[in-house]
């Protein structure tokens, strides 16, 4: 019997030591991806607009590395206590999804002001967002049954896509106003 208490004590000892490098591994990513979001924005941006987009534009942002990690947080927090209610979790999520494209249009605004930009943009338009994700569930299928390879081209697209939407969907928003 104390062997087998041995063996589950290790167990219990690797599980700890596995679930702590993947959250530190989530936090860096979390982190390095605040920045790099608002750079690839720019990018798709770039590409949208007919500008010659630069890889370089990818990593340009970490200047905004505390907005884009403020912000990204907040988002978060509203977005998960709004799960506890389903509806309005969801209806969160896509309020804030032009967030990144707010933070790369406008570097000057804080976390709230880049939330409260999205979710006047979004006004409106939560629906049409997600018509244009299901879209691309039937590439997102095919890019799965190529083990993954899809994903290469598959990807781009879908975010090039949300850009046009993001451009189309802001400027709509200014016209309102």
């Amino acid at each position: 019997v104390a062997s087998s208490s041995g063996m589950y004590d290790g167990l219990i000892a690797l599980l700890m030591i596995f679930f702590g490098v993947v959250l530190v591994y989530s936090i860096i990513m979390f982190i390095i991806g605040s920045a790099v979001g608002i750079g690839y924005s720019e990018f798709n941006l770039d590409l949208v607009d007919g500008s010659k987009p630069r890889i370089s534009s990818i990593f340009s942002r970490f200047g905004q590395i505390g907005t884009g990690i403020r912000t990204n947080l907040l988002a978060f927090i509203r977005i998960f206590f709004g799960m506890l209610l389903i509806i309005p979790g969801i209806v969160m999520s896509y309020s804030y999804a032009m967030r990144n494209y707010v933070m790369a249009e406008h570097p000057e605004l804080n976390a709230r002001e880049v939330l409260r930009e999205s979710k006047r943009i979004m006004k409106g338009n939560r629906f049409r967002l997600f018509c244009l994700e299901l879209s691309f569930i039937g590439w997102a299928l095919l890019s799965i049954l190529t083990l993954g390879v899809g994903f290469l081209w598959f990807v781009p697209y879908q975010q090039a896509a949300i850009a046009t939407f993001y451009r189309e969907v802001s400027a709509e928003a200014d016209y309102r106003i």
